[in-house]
């Protein structure tokens, strides 16, 4: 032990020997264009030659070979793809209760009459005779399906006779047929909007929206849910703060009736901003066409305003009439540009014959029978008076909406949390008194950040004994599981 720190003493002394040495050097001492040249720049100055001579040098590489077989095999044994898809969670492996029958405001789950809050079949047109005679009609004279998009000899007269039946209906120059619901937007947003250009969108819009919204690379900015001051304050600031933003082309995006929600958005205090600050506005009406309005002709009937001040209207056709496909309204110009710019209208095949002629239909009996808008309002309002009470849930939606929303009065901490206690809920409900009902549940593509509730959809077929067993139903659940949760 001795003798290891004598060694240890013996090279710590002459190293501080060599260094004294060196700032004693006589060159250390030099002067050099009238500069001193210390010892510490002698050694900085040795320092920086080994530095530019090492790095003067060339990298050693291992010499080439190419791998033996046996290598190869080896590393393909212990090479392990990423999966493919995440792993399954129990979240994940939850079914979702089937339907037996129609879902109509009645329908068969596993073998039971259950009463009917999960489909938005608004004016109960589903499963209408009248509906079902147009449809078999269609099918006799055009067949199911029309194998051909609409710019490759996919267009049948049914399909213009049901275009130019939407434009009346709404009061609009020309309109144009999706065959699927959520592909109106996914393809109308990107025809229009594009990268570069600034898009201010309601954060609680659905996801349809904002895959549409996505797939337009365009600036997306999203204001507080059904807020006017928070976009009011949002238009001020983009216009204000990007010099540019007066060059590029500027949309507000919202809903009519948020399906996350349940709440109407203001549409004539959205136009005053639109107007001030100079945006154009797209307006989806999925869950207010054949619903709002003194004659079912949506949000801008709602809010007197006139259908054209609305830049872009679109619409999925699978709610109140019952059908399916899309449609996107407005002035011809707007039109025009998606038959050759709009994927989903371009590329698809056209909207089978029958649900063009099934929709036509639709709109006729929502102009025949105002009665069904009346009925549907006085369920609404008898459900949601029903529900006013409930334990541990409180009514978010307007009292106008055809969605009532519940959502916890005080929530669990976390959005997880909030829905397993929600389909607790709806689970109670099915099971003890056959009234099936919704969460929120969102996918994990849905960016939405509202909290999670149980949704309602109102019909005029439900009968006041479907809508008295329903808040009944619920307020003995939320009063028997709510405490557990607390």
């Amino acid at each position: 032990m001795d003798s290891t720190v004598s060694i240890l003493a013996n090279v710590v002394g002459a190293t501080s020997d060599w260094v004294r040495s060196v700032f004693e050097f006589q060159f250390a001492r030099a002067v050099i264009f009238e500069v001193n040249i210390g010892g510490h720049l002698f050694v900085e100055g040795l320092l920086l030659v080994v530095i530019l001579f090492l790095l003067s040098q060339k990298s050693y590489k291992p010499p080439k070979r190419p791998l033996t077989k046996k290598e190869i095999d080896e590393l393909c044994e212990e090479w392990a793809p990423e999966p493919l898809i995440p792993s399954i969670t129990d979240e994940m492996k939850r079914e979702p209760p089937v339907l037996e029958s129609a879902a109509g405001p009645h329908t068969i789950v596993n073998g039971k009459d259950v009463v009917n809050f999960t489909s938005a079949n608004y004016l109960g047109l589903l499963g209408s005779q009248e509906l079902l005679e147009t449809c078999t009609t269609a099918l006799e004279k055009y067949g199911v399906g029309s194998c051909g998009p609409r710019g490759f000899y996919g267009t049948i007269d049914v399909h213009l006779d049901c275009e130019a039946r939407i434009a009346k209906f709404l009061g609009t120059p020309d309109s144009i047929l999706y065959s699927y619901g959520l592909s109106t937007m996914f393809s109308a947003i990107p025809a229009f909007c594009k990268k570069g250009d600034v898009v201010i969108a309601d954060e609680g819009v659905h996801w349809g929206i904002q895959n549409g919204l996505q797939l337009s690379r365009s600036t997306i900015i999203y204001f507080k849910h059904n807020n006017m001051e928070s976009l009011r304050n949002t238009l001020e600031k983009v216009t204000q703060e990007n010099k540019q933003a007066r060059k590029l082309r500027r949309y507000i995006v919202v809903e009519a009736v948020y399906q996350n929600s349940g709440k109407i958005a203001p549409l004539d205090e959205i136009i005053k901003l639109k107007e001030k600050y100079r945006f154009r506005v797209l307006l989806d009406e999925s869950n207010s066409i054949g619903v709002l309005g003194s004659s079912g002709r949506g949000l801008t009937e709602h809010c007197k305003v006139p259908s054209d001040k609305i830049d872009i209207i679109t619409a999925a056709m699978g709610h109140a009439l019952a059908t399916e496909g899309g449609f996107c309204t407005g002035n011809a110009r707007v039109i025009d540009h998606q038959r050759l710019s709009s994927s989903g209208y371009v590329f698809s095949a056209s909207l089978p014959p029958y649900l063009a002629s099934a929709t036509i239909k639709a709109i006729d009996i929502v102009e025949e029978k105002p009665e069904l808008l009346v009925k549907l309002r006085q369920n609404i309002a008898m459900l949601t008076k029903g529900l006013s009470d409930i334990k541990g849930l409180e009514i978010v939606s307007d009292p106008v909406s055809p969605i009532i929303f519940l959502a916890l009065k005080q929530s669990t901490g976390s959005s997880k949390g909030d829905l397993q206690v929600l389909e607790d809920i709806a689970d109670h409900v099915l099971k003890e008194d056959g009234v099936f009902i919704v969460t929120s549940k969102r996918s994990t593509l849905d960016k939405c950040k509202l909290p999670v509730g149980i949704r309602l959809f109102v019909s005029a077929t439900h009968s006041e004994s479907d809508l008295v067993k329903a808040s009944e139903s619920l307020k003995r659940a939320t009063a028997s599981l709510l405490p557990a949760h607390d």
